[in-house]
């Protein structure tokens, strides 16, 4: 194949790539009224309008107003509106406020959506440099990182609702209840210095990842999958919410300030337990991974089972030595482990929270320009979770993936996995 067919196979590649992602968003929202898509349930969530919209927005502001000389924005409003924090770019419109934006409507956000999409396409069957397959691929998984915010955010938005509205139907719920789930075995791994992280020669990666450094590791054991509902209850059933021995100080504060005596979206209803999901209002299934608890819960669960969370260079140190999941379907419940690998449920069913503080490597760079907000800033705060879950999209996962949330959040499908000193 001659190096401009080459060229040309990878640019149709990437437009299809485009198109197929971009068109995965309206999937998301397809049995979604208007009303549902204006929905904004608490400040960290967004209007499942405004990601459609956001996301939109960024690839006119990185790609075509930089690239496009003949590009002409389809509403000069939206630079603002659609703004999420980049300060380089200009003022961005609040976010807790994100739902009294009725205008635009969802129609015309998704005109919006088109209008970009052709003038997307069209640039790369015309111009295509390194430059622009940056930016496309940045946007792209940019995108793939909403369409995962989308499920949280529905999600959550539907909760509040004292009629349990459900996102699917039950006919689409997979119902993959094995045997009892075995005890946690924990897997012992020797010291070692390891390399961390990604230096992104062969495939895409944020810069957070970035670069690839060693890390001394020292001896620890890694649970072999992660703590069930039942095991969770257990700790709720043992007072675990009323002992402040279990609990970090921000965390006991933040549990008696909240009044929280249980994970987000669980209910107890005449004395038996039911989760919230995406399926509307479920038995609680105690044989599967405990979902959508924050770091506090993570924390406080860990000493009450005489472990800990790992380190994020021990999750990654093991997740090494072990497969990697793809998701490959759209089943939205993390389900149990099937005791089938060494390791499990590293990133098919519910991120995991390390006892890692979200700091940049040693060497970091953010990416340049306006578009190196997109990670650096943030490293303040926050902790790191590793892995991946079940509203992960597909070929958005890698084990050098570092996703942070504050200590106190919970609505993201974050689960536990622990890990123990080897003296």
């Amino acid at each position: 194949m001659s190096q401009s067919a080459a060229s040309t196979s990878h640019n149709n590649e990437l437009v299809n790539r485009f198109i197929n992602i971009r068109s995965e968003s309206l999937n998301i929202i397809a049995s979604l009224s208007a009303e549902d898509c204006q929905l904004q349930a608490m400040a960290d969530a967004s209007p499942i309008k405004w990601h459609l919209a956001h996301t939109t927005w960024f690839f006119e502001t990185f790609l075509l107003s930089v690239y496009d000389e003949q590009y002409g924005v389809f509403n000069p409003h939206f630079k603002m509106l659609f703004n999420s924090y980049y300060n380089g770019i200009g003022e961005q419109f609040k976010r807790a406020n994100r739902a009294s934006l009725s205008r635009p409507t969802l129609e015309e956000v998704i005109a919006y959506r088109a209008y970009v999409d052709k003038h997307v396409t069209e640039l790369l069957n015309t111009s295509f440099d390194d430059h622009i397959k940056n930016i496309i691929e940045l946007g792209l998984n940019h995108e793939q990182q909403h369409q995962e915010l989308m499920l949280m955010d529905i999600k959550y938005n539907f909760s509040v609702n004292p009629l349990y509205p459900k996102y699917l139907s039950e006919s689409q719920h997979q119902t993959d209840i094995q045997d009892n789930v075995k005890a946690i075995e924990f897997i012992e791994f020797d010291q070692a210095i390891i390399n961390i992280g990604t230096n992104a020669e062969a495939e895409f990666a944020y810069d957070n990842e970035q670069p690839k450094h060693q890390v001394l590791i020292h001896p620890f054991s890694f649970a072999n999958r992660l703590v069930t509902n039942g095991e969770y209850l257990e700790f709720i059933n043992a007072g675990g919410y009323n002992t402040a021995d279990y609990w970090l100080s921000d965390g006991w504060a933040n549990i008696q300030a909240n009044q929280l005596t249980q994970p987000l979206y669980w209910q107890c209803i005449n004395e038996q337990w039911y989760e919230f999901t995406h399926y509307g209002l479920q038995p609680l299934n105690l044989d599967a991974p405990i979902c959508h608890v924050n770091y506090f819960e993570a924390s406080a669960y860990a000493h009450f089972a005489k472990a800990r969370l790992p380190t994020e260079f021990e999750w990654e140190y093991a997740a090494q030595n072990s497969e990697v999941y793809k998701k490959v379907d759209v089943y939205l419940m993390p389900a149990q482990a099937k005791g089938e690998a060494n390791i499990e449920q590293l990133n098919d069913a519910c991120w995991q929270w390390t006892n890692s503080a979200y700091l940049p490597y040693p060497g970091f760079k953010p990416i340049e320009g306006v578009a190196g907000e997109y990670n650096g800033k943030f490293m303040n705060n926050q902790m790191v979770l590793r892995g991946g879950c079940v509203l992960t999209p597909k070929n958005h996962l890698r084990q050098t993936y570092r996703n942070f949330y504050y200590p106190h959040q919970a609505w993201m499908c974050s689960g536990i996995r622990l890990a123990k000193d080897i003296q």
